[in-house]
């Protein structure tokens, strides 16, 4: 069984956090792609898990400026090892800190000893990530500064940038791509 709820923060929107009872499985902001992508079947309301309320209470820790770590909560995303090792090194990049697909396909590469990694590879699991803003990949762009790949859509990457202090000069909105 999975469960959900949602929460709103003023500025930012709505998302819906879901949890297989004991960890956070699941966090989508309303209009994403991929919503629910990882969970199988329908979700039940449950506003009063307690997991719910660690990460409402890491929520509104992150929306106010603090810097709670990832690790504080229990995360379990679906995926396959290749996407579960891709959000790893999601959850490495520090706060208020970009970087590019290329950069994390050199870091697997090299730790399998290979020469080269695919970016797009990389770009699909990060793109599939069912635990939106605790796994940051909104802090992934592309090679050249693009705003690209975000499946919350823009505007919300840009906005969780800004809030984290991202120095944006360099960062641009791609004429065309995924991200639009």
């Amino acid at each position: 069984m999975v469960y959900r709820t949602n929460y709103t923060h003023p500025g930012f929107g709505e998302v819906t956090i879901a949890s297989d009872g004991q960890n956070i499985v699941g966090l989508w902001m309303a209009g994403q792609k991929h919503f629910g992508g990882t969970v199988d079947g329908e979700m039940e309301p449950a506003d009063d898990l307690p997991v719910f309320t660690q990460a409402k209470g890491w929520l509104d820790r992150y929306f106010a400026g603090e810097r709670p770590a990832i690790g504080e909560l229990p995360l379990a995303p679906n995926g396959t090892a290749f996407r579960q090792r891709v959000w790893r090194k999601l959850a490495e990049i520090p706060y208020g800190q970009v970087r590019t697909y290329g950069d994390l396909a050199r870091e697997i590469a090299q730790e399998d000893g290979k020469e080269k990694m695919s970016s797009q590879a990389v770009g699909g699991a990060v793109g599939h990530n069912p635990i939106s803003v605790i796994i940051p990949c909104h802090r992934v762009v592309g090679a050249n500064g693009s705003l690209t790949g975000y499946a919350g859509g823009l505007a919300r990457k840009i906005w969780l940038l800004e809030h984290e202090g991202v120095d944006m000069e360099g960062l641009f909105v791609p004429e065309k791509g995924t991200a639009l």
